[in-house]
C-alpha cells in the first residue's frame, strides 16, 4: 500500500518552529483582546450586571479559553501564522479576516450550545472581531516598519541616491525589488514622471518629484548621479533623450530588469547600462499561448538553420513549450556543438536531437525526414549576406530557392502538418540576388499550399539586432578597434527588431497559418543607419567626431537605400495579432513556377549573367545589373 497520500495529508498538520513561536506570542494577546471587548462593552466596569443577571467578568472567565483556543486553531489551520510581516499583502489580510470570522462564528455556536444561560452580547463578538484584525495587522505593520527603518538608516551613508523613471506599476515594482534586495547599494529618493497628475504623490513613501525634463535640475538638488529605467517600459525615443540629457550632466542612465525577467531566472537584480535594444524601444510581444500549445504540444518539431541567430532562438523559444521532440538541423558542426551545450545548461537535456546535415544534400535530408517524421518544420536555413550572394548567384539559387523547394517537397511527401518558411523584407521588389531568391522561394511555397494538406506559410520580416554578421556587431567591433565606423550612405534606413521578438512572432504566425499565407511582421519605424552608429558610439562612452569617426563608403552591390514591406500591388491585411499582418495573395501560374524551377536547377553552375537573366525572367521586378531584358513576363493567373 502506498503511504505517500497519508504522509502528505499528515504534513498539513505539522507545526513548524515559526508557527509554534507565533502561537505562543499571540496567546496572551488574544486574551487581552477578548478582555478588552468585554471592557468596552460594559464601559470599563465588568461587574455591572449583564444579560440574565450574569456579570461581565464571569462571562469572560467562562468563555475565554474557548475564544482563545478557537482563534489559535483557525489561525493555524488557515495559515495566518505563516505570514511574513515584511511581505504582507491584501490577500493575507483577507485570509486573516476569514480566520477571525470563523473563530467568532465558532465561539457563537459554543456559547449557544454549552452556555445557554450566559448568552454573550453580540457587541462583544463584533468588538473582538474588529480588534483582532486591527491588532494583528498593526503588529505586522510595526515589525515591517522597524525593519524598513533600520534598512533606510543603514542606507543613508552607504547607498547611492537614485531616481526611478516612471511613477507607475513598473516603477513601483522596481522600488519594491530594490528595497527587498539585501545586497542593493541603491537608495531611491524620488520618481520622475511626465504625467502631471502623478507629480506630488508618493509611492511607498517615496515622492514623485517632477517631470523627465527636470531630471538634471532635480538630480543636482538631490545629489543623484544615477537614474534607473525599468526594462521594456520606456519608449526608445524617451530613452534616447534621457541618455543625451544624462551625458551632458554626468548622470548615468541604467536599466534594471523587469519583474517578468527576474521571474524567468535568466537575469540578476543588477543595473546594466542602456543598450541599443533600449533605444529602439520595441514593446514586449504578447503571445496567444493556448493557440501555440494546441498547435505544437506533444508534436515532433524540426528547425533547419538551427545554429543561426534566428534558428537558435526559435529553438530556445520552442523548448519552453512541450514538444515531444525538437530536431536541430544545421551543417555547422561547431555552432551546433555550442548550441547543444547551451540548451543542456538551460535544462532541456533529453528533449532534443542535434543533426548535422546540409539542406542542399537532398539524400541526407530525406533520411533525416524519414527517421524523425516531423509534424512541424521551421525552415530558417539560408544564405543572407547580400554582397556575397551578388558575386555567387548560383550558390544563392541552390541554398535559398532550390533548397526551399526540395525541403517543401519532402514536407509534403512525409505528411508534415505545418511548414513555416523564414523570408526577408529584401524579397519585396528585390534589387539583389539574395532577396530575389527569397521571393522565388515564397512563390513556390505558396503554389504548393494551394493543393497540399500541409499548411505552407511564409513569415517575412526585416533586420534583427545582433545577428551574426549584422550591422550592430560590425559597428561594435569597429568601435572597439578605435574606428572608423563605416556606413554605406547617410540616407540609408532599415527596419529592426530583436531576435527574441522575431522568433516569438514567427512561432505565433506559424500557429495562425492555415496554408498559403505570407505573414508580415510589424517592424515599427525605420531607423537611419547613421543614427544607429552614433548611438552605439555614445553607448560606448565616446563621442562622434572626437573619439570615433563615421565614414561613408557608398552602396554595395545589390543594396537599397530603403527597405520595403510591400510587393508592388500587394496589400497587407490585419490579423488577430496586432504585430502580424498577412499579405494579400498574388496568384501565379503553378505551371510557370514549376518550369522556372526546372530551368533554375539546370543552370546553377552557369556564368552569373545567365543565372541573373533567368531570375529576371521569373521576377520582372528584379532590378539586376545586367542589361539583358526579361524575355518572358511573369504569368499571373486570371
Amino acid at each position: 500500500m502506498d503511504s505517500r497520500p497519508i504522509s502528505n495529508w499528515l504534513k498539513r498538520f505539522t507545526i513548524s518552529r515559526r508557527q509554534l513561536f507565533w502561537m505562543v506570542v499571540f496567546l496572551p494577546i488574544f486574551c487581552v483582546i477578548y478582555y478588552l471587548a468585554f471592557w468596552l462593552r460594559y464601559e470599563g466596569s465588568l461587574n455591572v450586571d449583564g444579560v440574565l443577571g450574569e456579570n461581565g467578568f464571569r462571562m469572560f472567565r467562562a468563555t475565554v479559553l474557548w475564544a482563545v483556543g478557537l482563534k489559535t486553531l483557525t489561525f493555524w489551520g488557515s495559515g495566518v501564522y505563516k505570514i511574513r510581516s515584511r511581505y504582507i499583502t491584501t490577500r493575507d489580510v483577507v485570509n486573516l479576516a476569514k480566520a477571525v470570522t470563523i473563530s467568532s462564528i465558532g465561539l457563537a455556536l459554543v456559547d449557544y450550545l454549552f452556555f445557554p444561560k450566559v448568552m454573550l452580547p453580540r457587541s462583544v463578538f463584533l468588538i473582538d472581531w474588529g480588534s483582532t484584525i486591527l491588532v494583528v495587522c498593526g503588529i505586522c505593520a510595526g515589525i515591517r516598519m522597524i525593519r524598513d527603518s533600520g534598512r533606510k538608516f543603514r542606507q543613508q551613508g552607504n547607498c547611492k541616491p537614485t531616481f526611478i523613471i516612471g511613477a507607475n506599476e513598473a516603477g513601483a515594482a522596481l522600488l519594491r525589488m530594490i528595497e527587498r534586495d539585501k545586497n542593493s547599494c541603491l537608495r531611491v529618493v524620488g520618481f520622475l514622471d511626465d504625467y502631471s497628475s502623478r507629480i506630488g504623490t508618493r509611492i511607498n513613501g517615496v515622492p514623485v518629484l517632477g517631470s523627465l525634463a527636470q531630471m538634471c535640475v532635480l538630480a543636482e538638488d538631490y545629489g543623484v548621479s544615477e537614474v534607473l529605467l525599468p526594462a521594456d517600459e520606456i519608449p526608445g525615443k524617451t530613452v534616447r533623450q534621457l541618455m543625451e540629457a544624462g551625458n551632458s550632466a554626468d548622470i548615468s542612465v541604467q536599466v534594471l530588469p523587469s519583474y517578468q525577467q527576474l521571474l524567468s531566472g535568466k537575469v540578476e537584480m543588477k543595473p546594466r547600462p542602456v543598450c541599443i535594444e533600449d533605444l529602439l524601444g520595441r514593446e514586449p510581444v504578447q503571445l496567444d499561448m493556448q493557440n501555440i500549445r494546441d498547435w505544437m504540444d506533444d508534436r515532433v518539431l524540426m528547425v533547419t538553420g538551427s545554429a543561426g541567430s534566428i534558428g537558435s532562438e526559435i529553438c530556445r523559444q520552442l523548448l519552453q513549450f512541450s514538444p515531444r521532440r525538437l530536431i536541430l538541423v544545421d551543417r555547422s558542426e561547431n555552432s551546433q556543438f555550442y548550441l547543444e551545450r547551451e540548451l543542456i545548461k538551460l535544462g532541456y537535456a533529453g528533449r532534443f536531437d542535434v543533426v548535422i546535415a546540409d539542406i542542399n544534400d537532398s539524400k541526407r535530408i530525406r533520411a533525416v525526414m524519414r527517421e524523425y517524421q516531423p509534424d512541424i518544420l521551421f525552415h530558417a536555413a539560408a544564405y543572407k549576406h547580400v554582397p556575397l550572394m551578388e558575386g555567387n548567384p548560383g550558390e544563392a539559387v541552390k541554398n535559398i530557392a532550390l533548397a526551399t523547394k526540395h525541403l517543401a517537397d519532402l514536407a509534403e511527401e512525409f505528411n508534415v502538418g505545418s511548414f513555416v518558411m523564414i523570408s526577408s523584407d529584401k524579397a519585396v521588389n528585390p534589387t539583389n540576388v539574395m532577396g530575389a531568391n527569397k521571393r522565388i522561394a515564397e512563390l513556390y511555397v505558396q503554389s504548393l499550399a494551394a493543393r497540399s494538406r500541409c499548411h505552407f506559410v511564409t513569415v517575412r520580416f526585416g533586420n534583427v539586432l545582433g545577428s551574426a554578421g549584422s550591422v550592430v556587431p560590425i559597428f561594435t567591433q569597429q568601435i572597439q578597434n578605435g574606428g572608423p565606423v563605416t556606413v554605406t550612405d547617410e540616407r540609408m534606413q532599415r527596419y529592426f527588431m530583436t531576435i527574441p521578438e522575431a522568433s516569438q512572432l514567427v512561432i505565433q504566425a506559424g500557429a495562425m497559418g492555415r496554408g498559403g499565407e505570407i505573414f508580415v511582421l510589424d517592424m515599427g519605424e525605420p531607423v537611419r543607419i547613421v543614427d544607429l552608429a552614433t548611438d552605439l558610439v555614445q553607448l560606448s562612452g565616446l563621442k562622434v567626431g572626437e573619439d570615433i569617426e563615421i565614414q561613408f563608403t557608398g552602396l554595395r552591390p545589390g543594396e537599397k537605400l530603403y527597405e520595403e514591406l510591400h510587393v508592388d500591388g500587394e496589400k497587407h491585411l490585419p490579423t488577430r495579432h496586432p504585430k502580424i499582418m498577412v499579405a494579400e495573395k498574388v496568384s501565379v501560374s503553378e505551371q510557370f513556377i514549376h518550369d522556372s524551377f526546372a530551368r533554375l536547377e539546370a543552370i546553377t553552375e552557369q556564368p552569373s549573367p545567365v543565372i541573373l537573366a533567368e531570375i529576371q525572367r521569373i521576377l520582372p521586378e528584379f532590378q539586376s545589373s545586367i542589361s539583358q531584358p526579361a524575355e518572358t513576363p511573369l504569368r499571373r493567373a486570371a
